[in-house]
């Protein structure tokens, strides 16, 4: 049985993601997110950062794609997935050493403090992308009478 940690993190990019596709054929795309924890100092009533804690993230199929055409190092981020915990072993010093990384549901851009162009693409592909589909005529217009 798996544990299922749900997180969500705000942060920045430390660098530009990596895309690939892993031996299973599966789309995926990694990053790491800084997030800063900041504190009023009362002394001075101004905010200060405090510390810094990196979350690396991976994040599979079509949404790596978007991620790595999309975002750059520096960009503020919202991840939104799952926390996972694995193991493995250190080649330099044969110790088992632990990791921890998200496995993004969801990747955004942060508008807290730049703006977004959002870019729609239909959710089909090839003609069925442009299909306007069946159009359905009110039952007032079709000469159809109601009665209750």
């Amino acid at each position: 049985m798996t544990t299922r940690i749900p997180v969500t993190i705000e942060g920045n990019l430390t660098s530009d993601p990596e895309h690939g596709n892993a031996e299973s054929g599966n789309e995926y795309a990694r990053f790491t997110v800084a997030v800063n924890d900041r504190r009023l100092n009362e002394t001075t009533n101004r905010w200060e950062d405090v510390g810094t804690v990196f979350h690396r993230v991976v994040v599979f199929n079509q949404q790596s794609r978007h991620v790595a055409d999309s975002l750059r190092k520096g960009d503020s981020v919202i991840v939104a997935g799952d926390l996972r915990f694995g193991t493995y072993v250190d080649k330099e010093t044969g110790q088992s050493r632990e990791t921890r990384d998200i496995v993004a549901d969801n990747v955004g851009a942060s508008l807290k403090f730049s703006d977004v162009i959002v870019d729609r693409s239909p959710k089909a592909n090839g003609p069925a992308a442009d299909a306007s589909g069946p159009i359905a005529t009110p039952a007032s217009y079709a000469g159809a009478e109601l009665s209750r």
